[in-house]
Formats: structure tokens, C-alpha cells, sequence
């Protein structure tokens, strides 16, 4: 479903964001990338949402390497990609209705069938009283589930999600996740996690990769990682004594 080959990013300033990274997220599962401010995950993360190109490597998705396309074939392959960004990135300006609509404006969707979908989606994130509301009225928890409502409006086969739960409480968090873990069952949705926080990983995610440093650490089972770490980075993000 999404493979990274041997990717390296260099960006123009010189910083090296990833070196010779190479992972593979089967299809339906749920992938965690966790690390440290700075370690590269979120680099990792727009190149599969194909916001960003790698400088060496391939970005493999759906079994095509996305990044030899440009123009509609790359459209057509980032359609299929939804990402929530950290921080919400609500527009203001927008109704929860308005938010969600907005790709399927950009699409071209007829307005009953942005409306259907709207109230839908608005359902699936228990959202449904607040399709008039604005972001400025809703609390955190309730803005990150219109973002993620607004993520799978074009009904993406990939959902990306960047620190779904930094802004957010505990008690919050654990709802934003639970909301995630329900997505990925009954759509069958292929879901990645870029978190600093390993228990996020530890939550909801069958596989995880640890960066660190531009590279990936260690990658493997989540059960099998936590029970038993191999990295110093792994350790130190599990409070081990190392």
C-alpha cells in the first residue's frame, strides 16, 4: 500500500531530514512513526502524502512510484490520500459543514451530494448537531474530529495523521484515538500516526517504526517492540533505564 525505498531528504537549506529510509504499511493497517522534535517523522509524513518529493528513493503507493507523476495521475493518487494536519487547520471562516465540504467543493461534487456526505461524515465523528457551528465555538477534541471528517470527505483509501492528539487532553486523546481505531475497522482504511508520544503508539497501532536522527531505529510488531526494545531510543521513549 505506501512503501518508502531507500529515501533520503536533503532540503535546499542543506538539513538532512531522512537518510536511506525503507518501510512498508500493509493495507488496512494501522502504523505508528514515532520520535523526538526533529527526528524526521514528519518529513516522512508529507512524503507519502506527496507534499513533499524525496531527493533519493521512491515513495511507492498503491504500487506505483507516485513520485515519477505530475500533473493528473499525481492528482489522482493524492485523491486518494486524506491527512489530518497538527493543529487542526480548520478555516475559520467556515461552518463545520463548510469545512467538510471544502474538498468536495475543489473536486467538483453537485451540492446534494456535498450535503449527503457532509451529514454522513458528520455522523461517523459524532458531529451531527454541530454542522452549523463554527470552529471558534467547538472545543479542541470536537475541532480535530472535523478535521478528520474533513480528511475523508473524497473517501481516501490512506489516512494520514500528524500528532492526532498534541493539542489535547488525556481523556480527549483517548477519544480522538478511539474514533481513529473505529475509521480503520469499519472502513478498512489504511492509517498512519506521526507521534513524539510512544503511547499513542502503543494505543491503536499494529506496527511502528522509532526515528531518530534522519533513521529509522527500529520497525516491527508494537507488541513485540514494547515488550522488548532493542534501540536507546526506543528505551529512552519508553522511560527505560538504558
Amino acid at each position: 500500500m505506501i512503501e518508502l525505498r531507500n529515501v533520503s531528504k536533503i532540503y535546499t537549506t542543506g538539513e538532512r531530514a531522512l537518510e536511506d529510509v525503507t518501510l512498508t504499511v500493509e493495507e488496512g493497517d494501522i502504523f505508528g512513526i514515532v520520535g523526538k522534535s526533529g527526528a524526521g517523522k514528519s518529513t516522512m509524513l508529507k512524503l507519502m502524502g506527496l507534499l513533499e518529493m524525496p531527493t533519493t528513493g521512491e515513495v511507492v503507493i498503491f504500487g506505483e512510484n507516485a513520485g515519477a507523476y505530475r500533473g493528473a495521475k499525481a492528482n489522482a493518487i493524492k485523491k486518494n490520500i486524506g491527512t489530518v494536519f497538527q493543529g487542526f487547520n480548520l478555516l475559520m471562516q467556515r461552518s463545520v459543514a463548510g469545512n467538510i465540504a471544502f474538498p468536495l467543493e475543489i473536486t467538483g461534487k453537485r451540492r446534494h451530494e456535498i450535503k449527503t456526505r457532509c451529514e454522513e461524515l458528520a455522523e461517523l465523528v459524532g458531529l451531527s448537531d454541530k454542522l452549523r457551528a463554527y470552529p471558534a465555538s467547538l472545543s479542541g477534541g470536537q475541532k480535530q474530529r472535523v478535521a478528520i471528517a474533513r480528511a475523508l470527505a473524497t473517501n481516501p483509501k490512506i489516512l494520514l495523521c500528524d500528532e492526532p492528539t498534541s493539542a489535547l487532553d488525556s481523556f480527549t486523546a483517548k477519544e480522538i484515538l478511539r474514533l481513529i481505531k473505529d475509521i480503520n475497522a469499519k472502513l478498512g482504511m489504511t492509517t498512519v500516526i506521526i507521534t513524539h508520544d510512544i503511547h499513542v503508539v502503543k494505543a491503536v497501532c499494529n506496527r511502528m517504526a522509532v526515528v531518530d536522527e534522519a533513521h529509522i531505529v527500529e520497525i516491527g510488531k508494537t507488541a513485540e517492540i514494547l515488550a522488548n526494545p532493542q534501540s536507546a531510543k526506543t528505551k529512552e521513549l519508553l522511560n527505560f533505564d538504558i
